[in-house]
């Protein structure tokens, strides 16, 4: 009984390291990185999958860009009762240099604009920044 302890206390610190460790290496957002913002505006006529967008366009965009950082918005309401969403969704891509974006988007850009039928009608806005903190 002795013994059937000991292991299980092993493997529960085992357990709670390897969850630190993911945690603390995940990549983080840092000052003077280039974010890219992909806006996708609301409108009458205007569709968007998030499913598909989630789980086969921007998984798409890290491997053509080998992003190590993305993140996906989905717009619930307006900033104040009863006002349409302005944005059905955002998607940011994070760069260490804005040289890597471009070099990616040169080399990948028609696959990306193809891909676009399959989850919206929009044409997406883009935003180019560095992140400030």
């Amino acid at each position: 009984m002795k013994a059937k302890a000991i292991l299980m206390l092993l493997f529960l610190g085992m357990s709670v390291s390897c969850l630190q460790a993911q945690t603390t290496d995940a990549p983080k957002v840092k000052k003077g990185m280039i974010k890219v913002t992909v806006l996708y505006p609301n409108g009458e006529g205007k569709t968007f999958d998030m499913d598909y967008y989630t789980k086969n366009h921007m998984p798409l965009m890290a491997k053509f860009f080998n992003l190590k950082i993305y993140a996906i918005d989905k717009g619930l309401a307006g900033g104040t009762p009863n006002v349409p969403v302005p944005f059905l969704a955002i998607g940011y891509l994070y760069f260490d240099k804005l040289s890597d974006y471009e070099t990616a988007l040169a080399k990948h850009v028609d696959e990306i604009r193809a891909d676009f039928p399959k989850y919206t009608n929009i044409t997406p806005l883009i935003q180019i920044s560095e992140v400030v903190q």
